[in-house]
């Protein structure tokens, strides 16, 4: 049966029979709809007057309204083409919702919508279709209810937070300081991915290819291609947020690393492994066939960018930076 939202029968039937007393779960059997429909239909469309809360209630003519407002609002992103284009060619780049929407009139748009709907479309019908939500600094195939976003604190603790990170990893005093980052491809290339690492005082890059974007399967793989360096070498990684690293608790105890966190979208704070990304992108375009790249690949692809001289390095290689950070510890 095809979705159907409801209508202004539908909502006045609703609002006769909340005004009667009639349990929800009557209601919804009598306008033949799940009761969470009708839970979920008086909660979002109710009606509040802070001044006169003797008003308060749900009423369908109200309510048909708000759910029309809504839907303009939403569908917005998908009557636009030239909008729309904007904002995902934004979100492909990695700024979040609430930058692009901050950002547009900056931009010149000649329309504007906020964060809120952006995040409408991309976990709309349209927006998972085009599997949008990838994008997202978080990544998240559905998005979570609004009283339980904060929770992510226990996953990343404050304690983790880049600004809890030592001022010599943000100066490049110190050797084995890493970023890493996870590059994402087309949805025709399936769920293969690349996670990308850079060490930030000599710019030494690894990446490496995943099947999949599980935590387990991603730490486990970075664990297995870090360990062969001396732990001096590896002292912290610092990643953003994405849930595919909420299993960091297993560096420490695994290969003696520390990890730490940038603020929510903010992907700036780790500007070295974004611009790794970019350098990257030469080789591994966003519908590179990521899945039948080998080992090989990624050995010569890492040689290459690791092989090139950099200003910031006083024109030395990347490789030869950290063959003379490798020498120190021995």
């Amino acid at each position: 049966m095809a979705h159907t939202e409801l209508g202004l029968r539908e909502r006045r039937a609703i609002e006769d029979m909340l005004h009667a007393k009639v349990p929800v779960s009557k209601i919804a059997a009598e306008i033949g709809r799940h009761r969470s429909t009708v839970h979920r239909e008086i909660k979002r469309n109710r009606y509040y007057d802070d001044e006169l809360p003797n008003l308060n209630g749900y009423y369908g003519m109200n309510a048909q309204r708000s759910a029309a407002q809504r839907r303009a609002r939403r569908r917005k992103l998908v009557r636009f083409e030239g909008l729309r284009q904007h904002v995902v060619k934004q979100l492909e780049i990695g700024w979040s919702p609430e930058q692009i929407a901050g950002r547009m009139q900056y931009d010149g748009q000649p329309l504007r919508v906020s964060h809120e709907t952006i995040y409408a479309f991309v976990y709309g019908p349209d927006g998972q279709t085009e599997e949008l939500a990838r994008y997202l600094p978080h990544r998240r195939k559905k998005r979570l209810p609004r009283r339980r976003r904060t929770p992510r604190g226990l996953v990343f603790p404050a304690d983790r937070s880049i600004h809890e990170r030592p001022d010599y990893v943000k100066t490049r005093e110190t050797f084995g300081e890493w970023e890493g980052d996870l590059m994402i491809f087309e949805r025709a290339q399936g769920k293969a991915n690349v996670a990308s690492l850079v060490e930030r005082k000599t710019r030494f890059a690894v990446l490496f290819r995943n099947n999949d974007r599980s935590t387990t399967h991603l730490m486990n793989r970075l664990m297995d291609v870090m360990e062969p360096l001396p732990q001096p070498a590896r002292k912290s990684i610092t990643f953003d947020r994405g849930i595919e690293f909420r299993n960091w608790r297993k560096l420490k105890p695994g290969i003696g690393t520390e990890a730490w966190f940038c603020d929510p979208q903010a992907p700036w704070q780790k500007g070295s492994v974004e611009n790794l990304n970019k350098r990257a992108r030469r080789y591994l375009p966003r519908d590179a066939p990521v899945a039948a790249l080998s080992n090989r690949d990624m050995k010569s692809i890492c040689e290459r960018l690791n092989g090139t001289p950099r200003k910031c390095l006083g024109w030395r290689t990347p490789t030869e930076a950290f063959r003379e950070e490798l020498m120190k510890l021995r």
